[in-house]
C-alpha cells in the first residue's frame, strides 16, 4: 500500500498545516497526525492553504479534528479553506461546524 499523499505539520503561530491531497485514500492518516499534534500543544488554527484535492472524507476528517480539537477545550480556524471544500461544506449543511 502506497503512503498517503498528505501531511498534517504544525507550524508557528500554533497551527496546523495541510498539505497533500485530504481525499478517501488519506483521511484517516491525515486524521491521526493531526490527533498526536493536537495532543502535544494546543493549536488554534488550521490552515488548509496546502490541499491539493479533496472529497467528502477530507471534509470529515476537518470537522473531526475541530471536534478533536473543541473536546480538548481548544478551537480551531479553518483559514485558506479550498473553494471545492466550500462548496461540499455547504451541500452538506456544515458549513456552521467550520465556523
Amino acid at each position: 500500500m502506497a503512503a498517503p499523499d498528505v501531511d498534517i505539520r504544525s507550524t508557528s503561530p500554533a497551527t496546523l498545516a495541510v498539505t497533500g491531497a485530504l481525499v478517501f485514500d488519506s483521511a484517516a492518516h491525515a486524521l491521526k497526525q493531526a490527533d498526536e499534534l493536537l495532543k502535544k500543544t494546543p493549536h488554534d488554527t488550521l490552515d488548509l492553504a496546502g490541499v491539493t484535492a479533496t472529497d467528502s472524507a477530507g471534509l470529515a476528517c476537518v470537522l473531526a479534528v475541530l471536534a478533536t480539537a473543541r473536546r480538548q477545550g481548544g478551537k480551531l480556524r479553518v483559514v485558506n479553506m479550498p473553494a471545492s471544500l466550500d462548496a461540499l461544506a455547504r451541500v452538506c449543511e456544515v458549513e456552521p461546524l467550520l465556523a
